[in-house]
C-alpha cells in the first residue's frame, strides 16, 4: 500500500509500525523526502495505508525518537535530516522527573545581563558588600591550624568545629541543638533535596506554600515528588487548607519559609506557627522549615523559629550563609532529630561523601572570630535603607490600588497588581526600560498566569531602586491603559 511517497511492505517481517518507518527511513535517506518536508497526518496516513492510526503514532514515535522528524503542536510532523554514517548522538529517553525538570526549567524567563539594567530579579547578594579579606584571613588561620589532614575526606557530618559553632549560634535564638543534630551540606538547596528524599519516594506528593521558591518545585519535579498546593497571606500558611491537605496519607511532609518567605518576603507569626506544628503534629508528617535568611532582620521583634517551638522533633531545620554572607562558599545546614538525622547522615555521605573541609574550617573561623557578626550588622544597616527607600518608591510610583508587602527583613517584597494582567507580558518591555524583576508564574507550582511579581533588591542601592520602581512603574500603567479593566479578588492577599 502506499499514500503519496509513502508506503510499507505489506509481506514484509517485522511490525507493520516499523515497517512504516523504515519505509519513510529510506526516503529520508535518499533524499525523496527532503528536510523541512511535512509528513502527512496522523490520520490521514492511516487512513491511505489502511491500519490502525496507533501503529502510524508509533512509527512517527520511533523516528522522533532518532531525531529523523520532529512534531510541532498545531503544524505538523516535519523531516529534521537525513541518516548517514555518524547519526550523531542517540536519543536517550529520560526519567519522568527529569522530562518535568526541563519543563520548568524552559518556562523559567531568560533574563538578560546587560549593564545597566536595575537586577530586580537577583537574589544574590551585592558582591560590593562581601567581606572577602576578613574571610580570607580566617581561611588563612584555618589552613595554618589544620595543616595538610584539613584536605583530606572530612566526616560525613560536616567539619565538628562549624557543626559546634553553629549549634551554639542556634541555641541564642530557642533550638535546642548540639553538633551531633547537624548534618552541613552545600547550602540550603541540598538541604531541601536531602529532606525530601529522606521523607518523600517518587510518585508521593510534598505540601508546599503557594506561591513559593520556584527551586524546591524544580527539586520535587527531579525527584519524582508531587507538590499540593497550601495558599500563602501576608499571616503565613492557610491552616485550614494544609490541614486538609496533610490529612491525606499520599502526602509526606511540609515545605514552608516562615521567616521572609519566598517570593512573598511575609514572616508568620508565632500563634500561627505554633498552630501550624499542632496541625503537623496531628497528622504525623515532618515539617521542613527553611530558614536560609533567618540573619537579616532589620527591623521589628524576632521571631522563635518553628524548630524552636517543635517539642515532638517534626522539624527539619535548614540554613545557610548563601545569602547572609556569599553563596560561592557553599556552606549551610540541616538540624534534625533520630531517624530523619540518622537518614540524612546517610544520604549525604552516599551523594558526596564530604564538603569542602578547608572551607567549612575557614567558616568556622570566621563565626568564632566574631567576623560574621560585623558582617551581619553592615548588612542589616544597607537592607534597612534599601527597603525604606524600596516601600517609598512602590507607594509612589505604582498604579493606584497597587498592593505590597513589608518585610522586616530578607531581600524580597511581592508587588500585587490592580488589574488582570500575566506579569510575564510585562518583561519584554520592562526589560527594554532598563529593569528586569521575577514574574508571579514562577512561583506557581503549575505555572499558571499571576498579576503579582517579586521585586528583590540584594544588588540594588537606593539610587537603582528608585530608578527601577519608576521605570517600572511606567510600564505597568503602560499595559494598564490598554487592559479591559480593574481585575478580580486575587489568591493571594497581601
Amino acid at each position: 500500500m502506499s499514500s503519496g511517497a509513502i508506503h510499507y511492505d505489506e509481506q514484509g517481517e517485522g511490525p507493520v509500525y516499523r515497517r512504516i518507518a523504515e519505509s519513510i527511513r529510506d526516503q529520508i535517506a535518499s533524499g525523496e523526502l527532503g528536510v523541512g518536508a511535512k509528513l502527512p497526518p496522523i490520520r490521514s496516513l492511516a487512513g491511505d495505508l489502511g491500519v490502525n492510526r496507533d501503529t502510524v503514532a508509533l512509527a512517527y514515535e520511533t523516528l522522533a525518537e532518532e531525531g529523523l522528524v520532529e512534531s510541532v503542536v498545531g503544524r505538523g510532523t516535519f523531516v529534521r535530516g537525513a541518516t548517514g554514517p555518524d547519526p550523531g548522538p542517540a536519543r536517550v529517553a529520560l526519567a519522568a522527573g527529569v522530562d518535568r525538570l526541563l519543563e520548568i526549567e524552559n518556562a523559567r524567563p531568560r533574563f538578560g545581563a546587560a549593564n545597566g539594567l536595575v537586577p530586580f530579579h537577583s537574589l544574590i547578594p551585592d558582591p560590593d558588600l562581601y567581606p572577602v579579606d576578613d574571610f580570607r584571613k580566617a581561611f588563612n588561620r584555618a589552613v595554618a591550624e589544620g595543616g595538610a589532614r584539613l584536605f583530606l575526606y572530612g566526616e560525613p557530618q560536616g567539619h565538628p568545629r562549624l557543626r559546634e559553632a553553629l549549634a551554639a549560634r542556634f541555641r541564642t535564638v530557642g533550638i535546642e541543638a548540639e553538633a551531633r543534630d547537624l548534618v552541613l551540606c552545600h547550602g540550603a538547596s541540598q538541604g531541601i533535596s536531602l529532606a525530601l528524599r529522606v521523607f518523600a519516594a517518587p510518585g508521593d506528593q510534598v505540601a508546599v506554600e503557594t506561591p513559593t521558591y520556584h527551586n524546591v518545585l524544580a527539586t520535587m519535579a527531579g525527584q519524582g515528588v508531587q507538590p499540593v498546593e497550601v495558599p500563602m497571606s501576608d499571616e503565613g500558611p492557610d491552616l485550614a487548607a494544609l490541614e486538609r491537605v496533610l490529612a491525606r496519607p499520599e502526602v509526606k511532609a511540609f515545605y514552608t519559609i516562615p521567616t521572609f518567605h519566598n517570593p512573598m518576603g511575609v514572616t508568620t507569626g508565632v500563634a500561627a506557627r505554633r498552630a501550624l506544628l499542632e496541625v503537623a503534629a496531628r497528622f504525623g508528617k515532618p515539617v521542613i522549615e527553611d530558614a536560609f535568611e533567618m540573619d537579616l532582620r532589620c527591623s521589628g521583634r524576632p521571631i522563635a523559629p518553628l524548630a524552636a517551638l517543635d517539642e515532638r522533633g517534626l522539624v527539619v531545620h535548614l540554613f545557610s550563609f548563601s545569602k547572609s554572607l556569599f553563596p560561592g562558599a557553599r556552606v549551610g545546614s540541616i538540624l534534625a532529630r533520630g531517624r530523619a538525622l540518622d537518614g540524612l547522615v546517610a544520604l549525604k555521605h552516599a551523594t558526596d561523601l564530604s564538603d569542602s573541609t578547608p572551607l567549612q574550617a575557614a567558616m568556622a573561623e570566621f563565626l568564632e572570630s566574631g567576623a560574621y557578626d560585623r558582617h551581619l550588622g553592615r548588612i542589616r544597616r544597607e537592607l534597612r535603607r534599601r527597603h525604606a527607600a524600596l516601600a517609598e518608591a512602590l507607594a509612589a510610583h505604582m498604579p493606584e490600588g497597587t498592593r505590597f508587602t513589608r518585610p522586616e527583613g530578607g531581600y524580597q517584597v511581592w508587588v500585587e497588581l490592580p488589574f488582570e494582567l500575566d506579569t510575564r507580558e510585562l518583561l519584554a518591555d520592562a526589560a527594554r526600560a532598563g529593569v528586569v524583576f521575577a514574574p508571579g508564574s514562577q512561583f506557581n507550582a503549575d505555572g499558571r498566569a499571576s498579576a503579582c511579581l517579586r521585586i528583590v533588591i540584594a544588588q540594588t542601592n537606593e539610587e537603582q531602586i528608585r530608578a527601577g520602581v519608576e521605570a517600572l512603574g511606567e510600564v505597568v500603567r503602560a499595559h494598564m491603559s490598554a487592559g479591559t479593566g480593574a481585575r478580580q479578588p486575587a489568591s493571594v492577599h497581601l
